[in-house]
């Protein structure tokens, strides 16, 4: 038994995960193009579809007469893939779905991208373009992105530019159609410029980077491709890095929340109860208004003669100052200064004094120191 069980643990030890993942012989042949994507082939799936599928969307109102117009169009188009279509004008909504004579089972996500594009106010003969299968289409929602209405409005028109020239650069540099309608942002193209299109719509939206600074970048990416010495070199050293400005913003006023009181404030007194407590409420109607028309004089003669004050005082003549003002400051300057003088001085008489001293001869010393003795000493004899 134990041998058994021990040849089993053996088995299970030499298994491995990857066992299929073996290069295959078609990997490493460079006559095939692993990123074409070729025309799909009726005689691949004669068969057809075992089960229909379905798609259908809402459009808006405004769209309704265009695409009454346009859809014998959209018919004689989805008709050469096998798929049918149907306009509902009641309900406001688009539907299509596959048939047996359907052969493609991708087709039907292809005529779902085309009705919604229709929906969104794609034109018919661009929005056909998507059955073909090099074209791919992104509907990206930046309705939802921000809040404020104003900034939406003025940053949606960042992505156009003046005369829809910032869009137009988009499109060429991404080689994508683009269609800025409402709420949303249509798109169709490559796999490629799709993914710009995206980083370009978001990033203008959210405020992160003006489509401007995209457009330089891609514009040197471009040159930049032109280089077959640079195909497989990291090409960040060579494009700009853009710093975000630190604009100022006005502070907004915040204010004091008051200390919270279960009670509710003192009720504010009325008019009548105002009128009781002076005592005009028990005067007589010409009382009341003798007292109004006074108050009303006294409050223009107060004004009258502040506007006269205001008037004269441009013609008063100035003071002139009679002396110079003593300034506590200068006097102090002046103490300073008076020091200074005097160490000066000081030092210049103590100079002196050792100028003196220095030009004394000292013969004319001794001669001097001399005579006094000799007269001394004849006296003393």
């Amino acid at each position: 038994m134990d041998g058994e069980s021990g040849g089993e643990a053996e088995r299970k030890v030499k298994k491995h995960k990857g066992k299929h993942d073996k290069p295959k012989p078609w990997d490493e042949d460079p006559n095939i193009d692993h990123w074409k994507v070729e025309k799909f082939d009726p005689s691949w799936n004669d068969g057809g579809m075992l089960e229909v599928s379905s798609f259908s969307t809402l459009f808006p109102q405004y769209r309704e007469k265009y695409l009454q117009q346009v859809w014998p169009n959209v018919k004689s188009a989805l008709k050469d893939y096998g798929i049918s279509c149907e306009l509902n004008l009641v309900e406001g909504s688009m539907t299509v779905s596959t048939t047996r004579k359907t052969r493609d089972p991708y087709i039907i996500v292809k005529a779902r991208d085309l009705i919604k594009l229709l929906s969104r106010s794609v034109p018919a003969p661009q929005a056909i373009k998507i059955l073909n299968d090099d074209m791919q289409c992104d509907i990206i929602k930046i309705g939802s992105l921000i809040r404020n209405k104003d900034r939406f409005v003025k940053r949606r028109q960042h992505l156009l530019g003046p005369n829809l020239s910032t869009l137009k650069a988009i499109e060429i540099l991404t080689g994508c159609y683009v269609l800025v309608q409402g709420n949303t942002v249509a798109s169709m193209g490559s796999f490629k410029g799709l993914k710009q299109v995206r980083r370009i719509v978001e990033d203008c939206i959210l405020n992160v980077q003006h489509p401007v600074y995209h457009i330089k970048v891609l514009l040197m990416k471009r040159e930049l491709a032109k280089n077959p010495a640079l195909e497989n070199v990291s090409w960040d050293r060579f494009l700009p890095k853009f710093k975000k400005k630190s604009v100022k913003h006005k502070k907004i006023k915040t204010k004091e929340k008051k200390p919270y009181t279960p009670f509710p404030p003192p009720q504010p007194p009325s008019k009548i109860d105002l009128e009781l407590e002076s005592g005009e409420y028990f005067l007589s109607d010409k009382k009341k208004s003798a007292k109004k028309w006074q108050e009303k004089q006294e409050k223009q003669s107060e004004k009258t003669a502040e506007k006269k004050r205001k008037r004269e005082a441009a013609f008063v003549p100035p003071k002139e100052s009679s002396g110079r003002v003593p300034d506590p400051d200068r006097s102090e300057d002046k103490n300073e200064m008076t020091e200074v003088a005097m160490s000066l001085k000081k030092k210049a008489k103590e100079f002196k004094k050792h100028e003196a001293n220095e030009n004394i001869n000292a013969e004319s010393f001794i001669i001097n120191t001399s005579k006094p003795q000799s007269s001394k000493k004849q006296k003393s004899h």
